[in-house]
């Protein structure tokens, strides 16, 4: 790939967060940014140097953007992959439509970790009432999970027996799923690994993660884990973005139970747990998207310090705006705030990491235990 100048045009496909951090990213790159996205308000749109609003299959859209741009990305993992196939005709695209169509389908998912040699939870595709009773090589209970479409905890549901996961899949509309086995957990992980077009591959620090409702809570770098399991972490990561010919930054989230390394699920973009890395690490995970779309030299993904990264949410803006003043009067605290018009119970309205310092999980907790509190003694 021949690298590209600043000044460049590089095509974007969603208007959520992690695009409007791509946007930022590129942007300090001297790199112009088209985004494509429905929403008139999306905050990727709003920081972008155009903002093309339309649908993801629109064919005149995806003509403009490859007319106007060298190289493409999506920022989520459901966008259509045909769209991606259709701009890759005039362009480089990171990640590629086959990368993304099989993190789009839990099923091929499963079967790719297989074949990269990565051990799962015991799992069985349910396509009808049977599959679901009969649980093939899987112990309950157990949690059905939608085939696609799922995320932040949407699409799965906990089930104790084959009777409930029956009721599940019917609650769930019939759609093809997936039942996976319940495990006891030590730790969940998060490797994210970044892939250039000549092949060469980056490793971040690993990140342990808590998830409250299904969605990401908090993330803690480096994770607490022996060095044998982080490497082992590290070289799954690697052979996952090798077997997928993959270009861009991409994360698989690890289960560790009994002191397995289980592959749980991946991410063909920049990562929630990933955050951590604005302001956190060398080079964001952000840059490093951008750097590999216009075909330049990966950056250094080493972390500066030891980082605690959580999110907020939108519960916290239920009183009125939070107290950032006071939360930034902690100078280790690096704020970042997504720009959303509307904040929402449960709705990312931004994350906020603790970089270095003696103890940043001490004060993590602490900053959030003052805005929940400045929440619950706000006057109605």
């Amino acid at each position: 790939m021949t690298p590209l100048a600043p000044g460049a045009w590089l095509g974007l496909l969603g208007g959520g967060q992690l695009g409007r951090m791509f946007v930022h990213a590129a942007q300090s790159l001297g790199m112009r940014v088209l985004v494509l996205d429905p929403d008139p308000d999306s905050p990727a749109g709003a920081a972008a140097d155009a903002h093309l609003q339309a649908d993801y299959l629109d064919a005149q859209a995806l003509d403009t953007l490859a007319s106007r741009c060298a190289a493409f990305t999506t920022e989520f993992e459901n966008v259509p992959a045909d769209a991606l196939a259709r701009l890759a005709h005039a362009g480089p695209v990171g990640p590629s439509a086959a990368a993304v169509a099989i993190a789009q389908d839990r099923a091929r998912e499963k079967a790719f970790f297989a074949d990269a040699g990565l051990a799962t939870v015991p799992w069985c595709e349910v396509r009808s009432e049977a599959d679901a009773r009969g649980a093939r090589g899987v112990a309950f209970p157990a949690i059905l999970k939608t085939a696609r479409l799922g995320y932040d905890g949407k699409g799965q549901r906990r089930v104790a027996d084959a009777d409930a996961a029956v009721q599940a899949w019917h609650d769930f509309g019939g759609v093809p799923c997936v039942l996976e086995q319940r495990v006891a957990l030590d730790l969940e992980l998060s490797v994210i690994v970044a892939r250039g077009f000549d092949g060469r591959s980056v490793v971040y620090p690993l990140a342990a993660n808590r998830h409250t409702d299904g969605i990401l809570d908090t993330s803690t770098v480096p994770a607490p884990v022996d060095a044998a399991l982080a490497d082992a972490a590290r070289a799954a990561g690697r052979r996952v973005v090798d077997g997928l010919g993959y270009h861009g930054v991409l994360c698989v989230e690890f289960f560790v139970s009994d002191g397995r390394l289980l592959a749980n699920e991946m991410a063909p973009r920049p990562h929630n747990s990933g955050h951590w890395t604005v302001g956190g690490a060398v080079t964001s995970q952000f840059e490093q998207q951008a750097r590999v779309l216009c075909g330049w030299p990966l950056g250094d993904p080493a972390a500066h310090a030891p980082c605690v990264m959580f999110n907020l949410l939108g519960d916290l803006w239920a009183r009125g705006e939070p107290d950032w003043a006071g939360v930034l009067a902690e100078p280790r605290a690096k704020l970042v705030l997504y720009g959303k018009r509307e904040a929402r119970p449960g709705r990312k309205m931004g994350h906020l990491t603790v970089v270095g310092g003696p103890d940043p999980v001490a004060t993590a907790a602490h900053l959030r235990a003052r805005l929940h509190a400045a929440v619950a003694h706000a006057p109605a």
